[in-house]
C-alpha cells in the first residue's frame, strides 16, 4: 500500500472511531433516553488518546504493528458506544426488542474486553519494535491473546445482555462447560498482562541511551496495569462496578499518556515534528479563536450605546488577531519547545547567547574557547578541535 493511501487508511479510522463513539451519544438522544455516565467521560478520552497516537505512528511506520493496535483499540472503543447507545435507543422504544439487539447488547456488556485487555498485553508485549522480544516470549503472547478470544467469548454467549438483563441473547449458552471456560481464560489473561510488563520491563533493562528513556514511561505505565486490573477483576463484586471500571480504565489511559510523552519528548517513532507543528497550531488556533471571540463581544459591548452595527466590532478584532499571531505563535512554541524538546530549546538560548557575545568580543582565543564550548554543549560531539588558517603574509 502506498504511503498516500496508508495515511488515509489510518486517519479514516480515527474518524470512524471517533465518529462511532459520537454515534453512541447522539443514537439514544432520538429516543429521549441520552444518560451521560462518568465512565463515557474516560472511553471517549480512550477512544481519542488511541486514534491520534494510533494514526501518527500508522502513517509514518506501517509495518509497525504498534500503531494499527492503538488504532484497533480506538475502532473497538467507538464500535463499542455504537452498540450501548443502539441497545439504548431499542431498549426504550421497544420493551421486547428481537435477537439482533440481544446480541448487541451481549457484545456492548463485552465491548470492555478489547480496550481494557488488549493495550494491558499485547501492546505492553510488542512496544516499541512491533514484534516479541525474542522467540522465548511467543508462550506470554499466546496467553495473551487465549485469554482476550476466551473472554470475548464467554462475555459473548451470556445469555442475557448483562447491563441490559431485559434483552435476551440468541446465541446465549449457560452451563459448567462457560463457567470453566470463564475460569480459563481468567488465569490466561493474568500470566499474559503480568508476562507482557515483565517483557517491557526486560527491555528497558537492556536497552540503553535514548531507547530506555522512551521506554520507561510505558514501563511504569505497563507495571501499573498489570496491577491494577487483575485486582480490579479479584475484588470486582466488593467494589462496585462504577469504582472498578473506573479504576481500570484510568489505569489504560496512562498508557497512551505514556507513549505519547516517549514520543514527544524523546522522538520515538520519528514523529516529533509533526507532533511538535501539531501542538503549536493546535494551540495557537485555539488561543486566537478565543481572542477573536471574547474581542467581538467586549467590543460589542462597549460599542452598543454608540451604533448597533457590529461590523466595527469584527473588524477591529480582525485586525487585532491578525497582529497577535506571530507573536502568539513565537510564545507557543517557546512554551512546546521548552516542554517537550528541552535539549533543541537549550541549544537555541545557548546559540542566541554566543551570537551576543561575538558582537563585542575581540580577543581571538577567546573566541575559540567560547565556540569550543558551545559546539560541545550544543551537539557533543566525542572532541571538538578548531583550525584556524593563519592569513598569508
Amino acid at each position: 500500500m502506498s504511503p498516500t493511501r496508508t495515511r488515509r487508511l489510518a486517519w479514516g479510522l480515527v474518524v470512524l472511531a471517533v465518529a462511532m463513539k459520537l454515534g453512541g451519544y447522539i443514537v439514544p438522544l432520538a429516543a429521549g433516553a441520552l444518560e451521560l455516565r462518568v465512565g463515557d467521560v474516560f472511553t471517549l478520552s480512550i477512544t481519542i488518546a488511541f486514534a491520534v497516537l494510533g494514526a501518527l505512528v500508522a502513517s509514518r511506520h506501517p509495518r509497525n504493528a504498534i500503531g494499527w493496535i492503538f488504532l484497533g483499540v480506538a475502532v473497538s472503543t467507538g464500535f463499542a458506544g455504537l452498540g450501548h447507545g443502539l441497545v439504548v435507543n431499542a431498549l426504550e422504544t421497544d420493551s421486547h426488542p428481537g435477537g439482533f439487539i440481544g446480541a448487541t447488547a451481549a457484545y456492548a456488556d463485552t465491548s470492555w474486553v478489547p480496550f481494557i485487555l488488549v493495550p494491558a498485553s499485547v501492546l505492553l508485549l510488542l512496544f516499541p519494535t512491533g514484534r516479541l522480544p525474542s522467540r522465548r516470549w511467543r508462550p506470554v503472547a499466546w496467553c495473551a491473546y487465549g485469554g482476550i478470544f476466551g473472554a470475548l467469548v464467554t462475555g459473548f454467549l451470556n445469555p442475557t445482555g448483562g447491563d441490559f438483563p431485559t434483552a435476551r441473547n440468541p446465541l446465549g449458552v449457560d452451563g459448567p462447560a462457560i463457567d470453566a471456560l470463564t475460569a480459563l481464560s481468567f488465569l490466561l489473561l493474568a500470566v499474559g498482562m503480568i508476562g507482557s510488563a515483565i517483557s517491557l520491563v526486560v527491555r528497558f533493562r537492556r536497552a540503553g541511551g535514548v531507547e530506555r528513556q522512551q521506554i520507561k514511561w510505558l514501563s511504569a505505565a505497563g507495571a501499573l496495569v498489570a496491577v491494577v486490573i487483575p485486582i480490579m477483576f479479584t475484588v470486582y463484586d466488593d467494589v462496585g462496578a462504577t469504582v472498578a471500571d473506573m479504576t481500570m480504565m484510568t489505569a489504560v489511559l496512562t498508557l497512551p499518556t505514556a507513549a505519547g510523552i516517549a514520543m514527544l519528548r524523546y522522538r520515538l517513532y520519528d514523529i516529533d515534528v509533526v507532533v511538535n507543528r501539531a501542538l503549536v497550531y493546535g494551540a495557537l488556533t485555539a488561543t486566537l479563536a478565543g481572542a477573536y471571540l471574547g474581542s467581538v463581544l467586549l467590543l460589542q459591548l462597549i460599542l452598543s450605546g454608540a451604533t448597533s452595527n457590529s461590523s466595527l466590532a469584527v473588524a477591529v478584532s480582525t485586525l487585532a488577531v491578525a497582529a497577535l499571531f506571530q507573536p502568539a505563535r513565537r510564545r507557543i512554541q517557546g512554551g512546546v519547545d521548552r516542554r517537550f524538546y528541552r535539549r533543541k530549546y537549550d541549544a537555541t538560548r545557548t546559540l542566541d547567547r554566543f551570537v551576543a557575545q561575538l558582537r563585542d568580543e575581540v580577543d581571538l582565543d577567546a573566541l575559540g574557547g567560547e565556540l569550543r564550548g558551545v559546539v560541545h554543549e550544543t551537539m557533543q560531539p566525542a572532541h571538538v578541535s578548531l583550525w584556524l588558517r593563519t592569513p598569508a603574509p
